[in-house]
């Protein structure tokens, strides 16, 4: 008993920080909308087109507004108050969803402006994503961000579970229509509460945003290896084994086009039960190797699946893959939120979409490509052996990622003096 006692979830930073609640709840009502519309966007052009390249196109129409409203989006969260710049994304956001909705509610819906407002929603999210990541670590004790992050894993996760099941069924039965008008409900709700978190003002003296303060951040991450590894294994794993754009065209080889909802819904359901068991990740110090082997996970998982025709094989292997992604991804936040000084938290955050955000949107395009050359096995098959292979090499070429601990890094120890006292009370 005391050791399941050690692997229950860590729920303090719910009941001590009244902002933080606040934080989760919002994020969950909009996040159980943007799912409904992650999984409709690609099926309704699959519906549109039926083509591989043309879903897997989708995201990289993404790519370009999260690299540059991202980077940008860190630069403001450290100018502005957070608060002011996650609300009024979050108002462009709905709009962008309205849209989306009046598109699909067309004769004809336009294949272009799915384009567009794809891009838009990327875009918005991606200026959002480094306030409300900044923010965390200042309504959060030092020693509970480990626990925050498996919190907002968790958040997820139940969005990422429910959202594409529903999706999926919603979409069949009555039309991508009503899936975009939940989202836009969804936003608007999440406003109510976004509205009660306190204000986050910029530090006394930070920098203005401007190309300078960009470039300042940028080479702060560059100078340190260990944060240069929680990107570059990220996106290279990313890169190589998501295939979450041919899920539409995998449930038609494996026979099973009713079990769409499902695939998109497996990863979530191997995070879940990964983030409820996520207490023993406080005893881990070595997060560094525990981001590497975690990414083998992942990639060996995907590229498994492919082994089997049959629609559990591929879901529990996916499951596996999602359980992995979790881990790493509590890792990789916990060095982010543990070791980077508060002035360059936004700055910093921008560049952390970036690394999560990047992979996932060029694997898609690159499982897109790989579907229409060998079908969606292959695109999954060989994309995971790729996956473990990239980890490996860089697992080697960066000993001080590697070898991070915690206890004595210098960066960990500096800022777990110096964040106690910039906590809101």
């Amino acid at each position: 008993m005391a050791r399941l006692r050690e692997l229950r979830m860590d729920i303090s930073p719910l009941r001590d920080s009244r902002d933080f609640r606040l934080l989760m709840g919002s994020g969950f009502i909009t996040m159980f909308g943007s799912f409904l519309t992650l999984v409709t966007v690609p099926l309704q052009m699959k519906e549109l087109t039926g083509s591989f390249v043309a879903v897997g196109l989708v995201s990289l129409a993404e790519f370009i507004p999260m690299l540059v409203f991202g980077l940008w989006g860190g630069a403001i969260a450290d100018a502005f108050d957070r608060r002011k710049v996650v609300i009024w994304s979050e108002i462009g956001l709905s709009l962008v969803a309205g849209l989306l909705l009046m598109n699909a509610l067309l004769p004809e819906p336009q294949v272009w402006l799915l384009y567009v407002l794809a891009a838009l929603l990327a875009g918005l999210s991606s200026l959002q994503r480094p306030s409300l990541d900044a923010m965390v670590p200042r309504v959060v004790r030092h020693d509970q961000l480990p626990a925050a992050a498996a919190l907002i894993s968790f958040r997820w996760n139940i969005g990422a579970i429910i959202g594409p099941a529903l999706a999926g069924v919603i979409v069949v039965a009555f039309g991508p229509a009503i899936t975009y008008g939940i989202d836009v409900v969804t936003f608007l709700l999440s406003l109510v509460l976004l509205w009660r978190v306190r204000a986050s003002p910029p530090r006394e003296g930070s920098a203005p945003a401007s190309i300078t303060s960009l470039l300042e951040g940028m080479r702060y991450a560059a100078s340190r290896s260990d944060l240069m590894g929680t990107y570059l294994v990220d996106m290279a794993a990313m890169f190589f084994a998501v295939a979450t754009a041919i899920y539409p065209f995998l449930v038609d080889e494996l026979g099973a086009p009713h079990a769409l909802g499902l695939l998109y819904s497996a990863g979530a359901v191997g995070s879940l039960l990964a983030s409820v068991t996520s207490g023993w990740t406080r005893r881990v110090h070595r997060h560094g190797l525990g981001v590497i082997i975690a990414a083998l996970v992942w990639g060996a998982a995907v590229g498994v699946s492919a082994l089997y025709p049959h629609i559990w094989f591929v879901f529990i292997c996916l499951a596996i893959a999602g359980a992995a992604d979790m881990i790493s991804g509590i890792f990789r936040a916990t060095i982010w939120n543990q070791t980077i000084p508060d002035e360059l938290r936004g700055r910093l955050a921008g560049i952390e979409l970036l690394s999560y955000s990047t992979g996932p949107m060029l694997g898609d395009s690159r499982a897109g490509f790989m579907g229409d050359i060998g079908g969606a096995r292959f695109s999954m098959g060989v994309g995971g052996a790729f996956c473990v292979g990239a980890v490996a090499l860089m697992a080697a070429v960066m000993p001080r990622f590697r070898k991070y601990d915690a206890r004595t890094d210098e960066h960990a120890l500096a800022e777990r003096t110096r964040r106690e006292a910039l906590i809101t009370p």
